[in-house]
């Protein structure tokens, strides 16, 4: 895999292509989606990762970053994703993801903020 930057992690986490940063989670890293779940260890965050990969497969995506903020060893992204499924929006979020992350360059703590808007028909 090689070097890549706290940044690099974390943008590929919020923009779905989670595979390319199993490598860099802890064993005991933590995912907590704020009211819905926590995620406790590495083999949990990626089951679920895959759960919502799986998900992405179903459709089609459309992620957008707003902001990138850095603060030593801290990770902040907020942005948007767009669902489509048959060329209609079937979903959109709002979200905000903090990642921390030890002097490795590993990650132990995601911290997700996802506030949906569904849409069924119109």
């Amino acid at each position: 895999m090689g070097a890549m930057t706290i940044i690099d992690i974390a943008t590929s986490f919020s923009t779905g292509k989670f595979n390319l940063i199993y490598d860099f989670i802890t064993p005991e890293a933590e995912w907590e989606i704020v009211g819905e779940s926590l995620f406790s260890g590495r083999e949990q965050i990626i089951a679920n990762c895959e759960r919502v990969r799986s998900y992405f497969n179903t459709v089609m995506t459309n992620f957008k970053i707003a902001n990138i903020l850095v603060d030593g060893d801290k990770v902040v992204i907020n942005g948007t994703a767009e669902f489509f499924k048959n060329d209609q929006l079937v979903s959109f979020i709002s979200a905000c993801d903090l990642y921390q992350f030890n002097e490795q360059k590993q990650l132990i703590k995601i911290t997700s903020y996802c506030i949906a808007k569904s849409y069924s028909g119109g």
